[in-house]
């Protein structure tokens, strides 16, 4: 990945990819909760490549040029130094219960827990929700899970920032509701965790990838602002096995495949003073 010198004449174009409403979708769009007339098994007619024409409303899914998941390939990283500017969280503790989706597990937060300033605009959190294995990949390589934080601007704008995990030491994050989640063997169940806080949910590095994609379930929305974290942490077994028991049978591999870039731009933040790796 070879790094590029920016200068004033591209930070103005980068800055209309991230605002303009010809990316950003002006919808308020939420994932799927019911998981009945979709799977992630490939060779089902409710398949991931059929999701598009299981529901007229999940045409995007097919026809959609921004869709994610992608393969986060170094040829194809911009590398843009601090054009794009760090992350800056401003969560706050706040209750919240763990929810069984049927297709995921996702802890929802019951009042107001502040978010992310991206761009200048805050993003607020509203969920998180796990994925295993990992949706997006790097350089081909696929992870044993994947975190997404779902964030919801004032005009309804999706924000997510995904987390990857190897196997290793255990998630703090995850370890503070495996409890929860172990009890959980059916669609609908839902559990009162506290307050949790956002803060508790490791981030590890300021370098990230960015880019316009889409939500991974139907209706697969497009205008979905991607952060990923370049920070790969760890996750333990018994973690992802308690992920994977608590969801209906069809959903544990609960992972969209990659989808095309179609041209899309992938950039990296990286500060000055870090490293490349």
């Amino acid at each position: 990945m070879g790094q590029r010198f920016v200068n004033s004449s591209f930070i103005f174009p980068l800055f209309l990819l991230f605002t303009s409403s010809l990316f950003v979708a002006l919808i308020n769009a939420n994932e799927v909760d019911d998981e009945k007339p979709f799977t992630y098994m490939v060779d089902k007619e409710n398949g991931p490549g059929n999701w598009g024409r299981v529901n007229k409303s999940w045409e995007t899914c097919a026809t959609g040029k921004l869709q994610s998941p992608i393969d986060l390939h170094n040829k194809r990283v911009e590398e843009v130094g601090t054009v794009l500017g760090s992350l800056k969280r401003a969560y706050k503790p706040g209750r919240a219960a763990i929810k069984n989706r049927g297709h995921d597990i996702m802890v929802e937060w019951k009042e107001d827990v502040g978010g992310v300033i991206i761009n200048g605009t805050k993003y607020d959190l509203k969920q998180a929700h796990w994925h295993t294995p990992s949706e997006h990949t790097v350089n081909g390589k696929s992870f044993k899970m994947e975190l997404h934080m779902l964030h919801r601007n004032a005009l309804g704008q999706n924000a997510v920032i995904g987390i990857l995990y190897k196997s290793g030491s255990p998630d703090p994050y995850l370890g503070k509701f495996l409890k929860k989640i172990e009890s959980s063997r059916k669609e609908g169940d839902e559990y009162d965790v506290g307050v949790v806080d956002p803060l508790n949910i490791k981030f590890g590095s300021r370098k990230y990838y960015r880019y316009i994609g889409s939500l991974t379930v139907p209706p697969c929305t497009e205008g979905v602002l991607w952060t990923i974290l370049k920070k790969v942490r760890t996750v333990s077994l018994e973690q992802t096995r308690a992920l994977r028991a608590a969801v209906n049978d069809d959903f544990e591999n609960n992972a969209r495949p990659t989808q095309n870039l179609d041209g899309r731009s992938v950039y990296m933040y990286r500060p000055h003073n870090q490293q490349a790796n």
